[in-house]
């Protein structure tokens, strides 16, 4: 890896050049990446016959543009900074004093101080503040696309989406738009995944190494922590290390729990790694001293044949509802505690799609097609109810035109596949 002079030109520093400039960035023309997510919104927009959108979830202002502020702030502060996007115009309004963070993008075409309208903003005079708000926004709107523009909306509050639609504006839901866009990956997208992976396997492979009986859950999931942090990681998005009985049933957060011994030790990454894209595989651990036992493998062999083989079945062209009656059967015992999807999509997070086990797909289930692009999670979850431990396995793969490609290359546990 090239060496990097960060105390070359402190003007050189700051914002997206240090970003870009970053070491997980080498060989990656991210200038590109950001044109093309840029452009899909773009595209899809037009094909939902949408005029404008205003993008407040963080993760989807930094997918149409690249700038990052504040991540986990801005999720529960909506709107705090906000990007309207028309087919040939993108404003971001960025949070006060931050208005240089979105500054040199390619992808942002002016930079203007957000207006804050939030209860915690604004107090009893949100009402107000949202009105405004929206009369600003709407004259705007007014002024690149014309009256009665159609506006797709995400994440903001009620108030916002009201007042905006009292201005005459036809309002739209943006998700679907959004999501579409995000679904389908350039290869170039495809270096930033693998850059985040390979961090995140740093990670891991460090917090495998880490392992004691008589430590915390918390203790271990902290050195995941401080290995992709320090990588330029955004954030974990979950708490998902459990061990020992804490492992079944799933879902359970990390917690003080003091991993004992020859115990089961299940993890689920949900990185937000470098790029700010979505690490996101499954592995479960044993802690010693001792070998696992005839139970424990069980579980763990049965968890591994159910992610390869649901690997296995996956290609483009294929329907969502074809791949739920393909995909392998459960046994009985440990059907109860299944994990609740099959698979799932990932970029900058879990999305769309959401591909469902057989027995949920008539409720819960939707139909779609799964193409060359997407990026998938395949996965497992296997403890019997009533149980003592779990195991949770999930695998990151790139569709392509001819079968898949496997992302996610941490190795599985050898003592436990015997």
């Amino acid at each position: 890896m090239a060496n990097f002079d960060w105390h070359a030109e402190r003007s050189d520093l700051a914002g997206i050049a240090l970003l870009d400039r970053a070491p997980e960035s080498e060989g990656i023309d991210l200038k590109a990446v950001r044109l093309y997510r840029l452009g899909r919104v773009r595209q899809e927009m037009k094909r939902y016959g949408v005029d404008a959108v205003i993008l407040s979830d963080p993760i989807n202002i930094r997918y149409a543009t690249g700038a990052r502020n504040m991540q986990v702030f801005c999720q529960r502060n909506a709107p705090s900074r906000y990007l309207l996007l028309t087919a040939d115009k993108s404003i971001l309004f960025e949070f006060t004093g931050c208005l240089h963070l979105g500054e040199g993008y390619e992808t942002i075409d002016e930079v203007r101080p957000s207006s804050t309208a939030s209860f915690v903003a604004a107090g009893p005079d949100i009402a107000v503040r949202e009105k405004a708000w929206a009369k600003e926004m709407n004259d705007l709107i007014t002024e690149l696309v014309g009256a009665g523009a159609t506006v797709g909306l995400e994440r903001l509050n009620a108030g916002t989406a009201i007042a905006l639609k009292e201005c005459g504006l036809n309002i739209v839901d943006a998700q679907q738009p959004v999501e579409m866009a995000r679904c389908v990956k350039s290869s170039e997208e495809m270096k930033c995944i693998n850059a985040s992976l390979r961090a995140t396997e740093n990670g891991v492979a460090k917090l495998r190494e880490a392992i004691r009986p008589g430590m915390t859950e918390n203790e271990l999931w902290s050195v995941l922590h401080q290995s992709v942090i320090a990588q330029n990681a955004d954030y974990c998005e979950t708490r998902l290390l459990n061990a020992g009985e804490r492992s079944n049933p799933w879902f359970q957060e990390t917690s003080s729990n003091v991993i004992g011994e020859n115990e089961l030790i299940a993890l689920d990454t949900d990185v937000v790694g470098c790029h700010g894209y979505y690490s996101d595989f499954s592995r479960t651990f044993h802690s010693g001293p001792g070998k696992p036992t005839d139970t424990q493998r069980e579980l763990y062999k049965v968890a591994h044949e159910q992610v390869h083989s649901n690997m296995g079945i996956i290609h483009a062209g294929m329907s969502f509802r074809d791949y739920a009656e393909r995909a392998w059967d459960i046994p009985q015992k440990f059907y109860q505690n299944r994990y609740y999807l099959s698979a799932h999509g990932c970029g900058m997070t879990g999305e769309y799609p959401y591909l469902y086990h057989k027995g949920d797909f008539p409720d819960a289930g939707y139909d779609g097609e799964i193409v060359a692009g997407m990026t998938l999670c395949v996965e497992s979850y296997i403890g019997e109810a009533g149980g003592k431990e779990g195991v949770k396995l999930e695998q990151q793969v790139l569709v392509t035109d001819t079968g898949i490609e496997l992302l996610s290359r941490f190795p599985f546990e050898d003592d436990l596949l015997k």
